[in-house]
């Protein structure tokens, strides 16, 4: 396989028409005209060059669940969305509490070569919210584990919570928080507010979130240490964080694309492919939570890519199962919520779904800018297009996608990791 490619009239960050000669892994040079002998070229006129895009909230569901999801499909998937790295959360099957564990996904990842796949350590033992797991040995492991996360569980004790903060803080880690009252949520089905009165089901209200970050603000703020949020969901959410950052709190926060695109007016069709969790909230929350990654107030956009067999969503709302895959529809969400509203330019993009997030998750290779030097993690993408999403097409293993035959912009053509293409025409390499 050829080691140079020259990558002809892209749009750097949407800007105007440049090449990119890559040779050997790295980004050799970016110019108008450029030429190298041997070159295989990539014709990307019309086509947006971004930084290879970085997932900070990935659920690859392997080991134990490898009906749902492999880490080889999952990468597949992330590569064919534009990916060269993503941050597999520790629900797993065992549960991703041991050096042991995170370095089988971590091994696993490197096996399958379609992203970089950084393990997430659960915060507690089995994700029991009880007794702080082995968070130390995890970041001491081959995979340097650096985001620790009980993802699908709340870690509800404060006292827990203040520890895991400390801890983490002896070598730059950060604790991912699912901010959910489990008291406040006990048999909730969607978010509470007049569509879950007319239907009928039990209310998920914004404060069961809203209390949880406005006390971890406050504990990563008295132990001087990193907190993000994940897949935040509420306009009061936003609120909070928003004055975290004023009082120069260590605080980070994700949304993820669902929550930028739709809305509780969806349950009522009743169809669980919408009950995810955060459920979908008001049309008054989705503008917020975009107008909040507009300013900063919200750092990133992470996936919250869920999984799901067949049977666990096609039944009936209330014991269907929470969540929605997202990798592959991930940037033609963003564009459609974000750029085509005028909320965020192409650069915009770049740093919330590839710089930032490689930032917060502390990972020196990826997310740098496109230049002379850096590694060749580069997506290609032709914004030009609207597409029907197919289900069928996709290459997760799991089908439980909430914009099946929605009409969306754009399509990633290219994905180079570290020079060598993923993806190539749209197809997988």
């Amino acid at each position: 396989m050829s080691t140079t490619y020259l990558i002809k009239g892209a749009r750097v960050l949407g800007g105007d028409p440049a090449d990119i000669l890559v040779r050997d892994g790295v980004i050799a040079g970016i110019g108008p005209d450029l030429a190298a002998d041997g070159a295989e070229v990539v014709e990307a006129g019309g086509l947006v060059a971004l930084p290879g895009l970085v997932d900070l909230h990935t659920h690859l569901r392997e080991p134990g669940r490898e009906d749902a999801e492999t880490v080889g499909s999952g990468t597949r998937a992330a590569a064919m969305g534009g990916y060269t790295a993503v941050h597999a959360m520790a629900n797993t099957d065992p549960v991703a509490d041991t050096a042991g564990v995170v370095e089988q996904v971590w091994r696993l990842g490197r096996e399958a070569g379609y992203c970089d796949v950084q393990p997430v350590g659960a915060v507690t033992v089995g994700l029991k919210g009880e007794r702080l797991a082995e968070i130390g040995a995890m970041a001491d492991s081959a995979a340097a584990v650096r985001v620790f996360s009980d993802d699908g569980h709340c870690v509800s004790d404060a006292v827990v919570m203040r520890r895991a903060l400390e801890y983490v803080k002896a070598f730059d880690g950060v604790v991912a928080q699912h901010a959910q009252e489990p008291r406040l949520t006990e048999g909730a089905q969607m978010n509470e507010g007049e569509m879950s009165a007319a239907l009928g089901m039990r209310g998920w209200p914004a404060v069961a979130e809203e209390a949880i970050i406005a006390r971890d603000v406050l504990l990563a703020q008295h132990v001087g240490s990193r907190l993000h949020v994940c897949h935040v969901s509420t306009a009061g959410s936003v609120e909070i964080i928003r004055w975290a950052k004023s009082k120069g709190c260590r605080v980070t926060a994700e949304v993820t694309p669902h929550h930028l695109l739709l809305n509780d007016g969806l349950a009522e069709s009743y169809d669980p492919i919408y009950k995810v969790n955060p459920p979908l909230r008001t049309a008054d929350d989705v503008t917020a939570l975009r107008h909040a990654l507009a300013d900063g107030t919200i750092d990133i956009v992470a996936t919250d890519h869920a999984p799901h067999p067949v049977e666990a969503k096609e039944t009936e709302w209330a014991v269907a199962a929470m969540g929605m895959i997202g990798l592959e529809t991930a940037l033609s969400v963003v564009q459609e919520a974000m750029v085509e509203t005028g909320l965020l330019d192409w650069a915009g993009v770049a740093d919330r779904m590839s710089t930032a997030p490689a930032r917060i998750g502390r990972l020196s290779g990826q997310g740098r800018p496109l230049e002379a030097g850096a590694p060749a993690n580069i997506t290609l993408y032709d914004p030009s297009p609207r597409r029907a999403v197919d289900p069928a097409a996709m290459a997760s293993k799991s089908r439980n996608t909430p914009y099946a035959g929605m009409e969306l912009p754009g399509r990633v053509v290219a994905t180079f990791l570290r020079g060598r293409p993923t993806v190539l025409e749209g197809k997988l390499q």
